[in-house]
């Protein structure tokens, strides 16, 4: 009895020093994943630099995050913001995702992932979806917070 609770102790021992192994800053093939940066960026949504978040499905690039931010109007009271850090080989210098010039996705250039406008993986090496922020609209601001 005492052997089998000494093997059983030994076993979750190891299994617990794999768990806190895996618990590293690594993404899918051990790539890093995107730094956390905290932020709170308002936007006048009447600017005219944010034109396009006037009418669904309309995008815009924005200041903050990581690489900065794509924020994507779903309808008049519902907005989206994602980084623009691309989730795969996230500190590659060329990571970095732009709305694709048919307004219907988005897309990384340098590895090819593609995300549709509520972020999630159409293609591509990445199996992560973007990182998504919080959104809040009070009147014509639109708040982004991480």
């Amino acid at each position: 009895m005492l052997s089998t609770l000494r093997a059983v102790a030994v076993l979750f021992a190891l299994a617990s020093q794999l768990a806190l192994a895996s618990c590293g800053s690594s993404g899918p093939d051990n790539a890093p994943q995107i730094p956390l940066t905290s932020f709170s960026t308002p936007i006048n949504l009447t600017n005219q630099e944010y034109a396009e978040l006037r009418r669904d499905n309309g995008s815009a690039y924005v200041k903050g995050g990581v690489r900065g931010l794509i924020v994507v109007r779903q309808n008049s009271s519902t907005y989206h913001a994602f980084e623009r850090n691309c989730p795969y080989r996230a500190n590659d210098t060329c990571a970095r995702v732009k709305i694709d010039p048919s307004l219907l996705f988005l897309k990384d250039a340098c590895c090819g992932s593609q995300f549709d406008l509520q972020g999630r993986v159409q293609g591509g090496p990445t199996v992560l979806p973007l990182r998504q922020y919080s959104t809040s609209l009070s009147g014509s601001i639109l708040t982004i917070t991480n």
